[in-house]
């Protein structure tokens, strides 16, 4: 059985870009048009639907320092939430750092 821990860092490790979100989340649903409006592929991990949603939100919080989503890593390095990832493409930083 995978552990909520093993989960959140095999997506980190496995993706260039991953968004810990949950479907109904406007803050979501903002960083992932981010990443949609630069064509940029992206792993949404919609914890809503995982019995283990409670403990993933644990495992980001320790990792993060907060539980709430989206919690978005690129390249293996946290980077925020939807209005960090909001104002990163706004000012260019976001380009560069992909």
């Amino acid at each position: 059985m995978t552990t909520p821990k093993e989960i959140v860092v095999k997506a980190i490790e496995e993706n260039n870009v991953v968004i810990f979100s949950k479907k109904s989340c406007p803050f979501c649903k903002m960083a992932k048009d981010v990443f949609k409006k630069m064509d940029a592929k992206f792993a949404a991990i919609e914890i809503d639907d995982m019995d283990e949603m409670s403990d993933i939100q644990d495992v980001l919080g320790e990792m993060t320092g907060a539980r709430t989503v989206p919690r978005v890593f690129l390249k293996g390095k946290f980077i925020g939430g939807g209005s960090d990832v909001k104002s990163l493409y706004e000012s260019g930083e976001l380009v560069k750092m992909l």
